[in-house]
């Protein structure tokens, strides 16, 4: 990912945090396939290793899992707020009018190489720390045991878990830090005010007060 020192995130705790607040990841592998990439939510054990590591499952039928099984190297990306800049929220458009459109968001890139496992015990905690955590704050949360224990039991073969240590992180955060204070009040205020709840989302992201 091109991240220019403006925009470079490399605080591990912030690098975590983005990783955990993004509900679905994209995991892209290099094998005898080509190119293969899935959409997956994922599971962040911050204290394991040192950069923490990442759990998660394919679709047996998936043939990517054949990858991570061959040693492939894995790249994961947490694509977080998003949102399209227009020129007209800068306050130096009016001033010399040389400015153009661009895009602000928050990203995170993880690399590994990941550990498949069909053990049974192991997918289904897995599994169940993902509905747990997806679930969670609903009025009345579905656990994997509210279904029949044959029915799991039939899930969990036609799954591969993995776990995939992360060895290195490169993190992007986007936010007009390349322009003046008055641009990116500008850019905060217009995001704020957009009727698109996207732009309002990363608009949060974006700091009051930026020094001059």
């Amino acid at each position: 990912m091109y991240t220019p020192s403006a925009f470079a995130l490399d605080d591990l705790p912030e690098l975590q945090q983005l990783i955990q607040h993004t509900r679905l990841a994209q995991l892209v592998t290099m094998g005898d396939q080509g190119l293969q990439a899935s959409h997956l939510p994922l599971l962040l054990n911050p204290d394991e290793g040192p950069n923490g590591t990442l759990y998660g499952h394919l679709a047996k039928a998936n043939r990517q899992w054949q990858d991570l099984r061959n040693g492939s190297d894995a790249l994961v990306i947490f694509a977080g707020a998003e949102a399209y800049i227009s020129p007209t929220y800068y306050p130096t458009k009016a001033e010399h009018g040389k400015v153009v459109p661009t895009w602000n968001y928050l990203a995170v890139h993880a690399y590994g190489k990941a550990e498949v496992f069909t053990d049974a015990e192991r997918l289904l905690g897995v599994v169940s720390a993902l509905t747990d955590r997806h679930e969670h704050g609903r009025d009345r949360p579905w656990k994997v045991s509210d279904a029949p224990a044959d029915y799991i039991d039939g899930m969990l073969k036609a799954i591969v878990g993995f776990a995939l240590p992360i060895d290195r992180l490169i993190g992007k955060r986007k936010l007009s830090q390349n322009r003046s204070p008055a641009d990116i009040a500008g850019v905060r205020n217009g995001l704020a005010t957009s009727a698109d709840v996207r732009d309002q989302t990363l608009a949060r992201f974006i700091p009051q007060g930026a020094p001059e």
